[in-house]
């Protein structure tokens, strides 16, 4: 999947940083990582409100607070679990591993101002399913939902992410 073919647009400056990524993460079959930015969040939740010591707002919620292990409920009963670490080669991104029906897919994102973008790949070099949420304020950082869809059928399904306790 490249941004020319994708109707999701990339952040001003970032495509060119992901196309990169995803070049090297192809040729050495190691990740498909994240390309795309979720629609603007709304007004009200873009309202600013001061963050606690160790309790961040979903704005201020980095690739460090996504580093950790994940249970993932899918509308419909289906779950999964998340790993992420920091990616290797891209300093504001996490890479890990989706872990769902048996099978374990490679995944790799980002969270900019709460909103999440998480990529798998089954084969390690095509997309075939995306996670676009949002930090749920007050959760601080430990809750995600969003929208899962599946490349092969575009098939949607909401998500809910939680962080698992006891992990970093």
């Amino acid at each position: 999947m490249t941004p020319e073919n994708d109707s999701r647009r990339a952040a001003p400056g970032r495509a060119a940083r992901w196309a990169a990524a995803l070049a090297a993460c192809i040729a050495t079959a190691a990740c498909a990582p994240a390309q795309h930015r979720p629609a603007a969040a709304s007004a009200a939740a873009a309202t600013p409100r001061p963050s606690t010591p160790g309790c961040p707002d979903a704005e201020d919620t980095t690739h460090r607070q996504l580093i950790g292990t994940w249970s993932a409920e899918l509308e419909g009963g289906g779950t999964a679990r998340v790993v992420l670490r920091p990616h290797p080669e891209l300093a504001q991104s996490v890479r890990g591993t989706v872990e769902r029906d048996g099978a374990t897919a490679q995944a790799a994102g980002d969270v900019d101002d709460g909103d999440l973008t998480l990529e798998e790949s089954l084969n390690g070099k095509n997309i075939s399913a995306t996670w676009i949420g949002r930090v749920v304020d007050g959760s601080c950082g430990k809750e995600i939902r969003g929208t899962w869809t599946n490349a092969q059928d575009n098939r949607p399904l909401p998500f809910v992410l939680r962080r698992q306790a006891g992990t970093p």
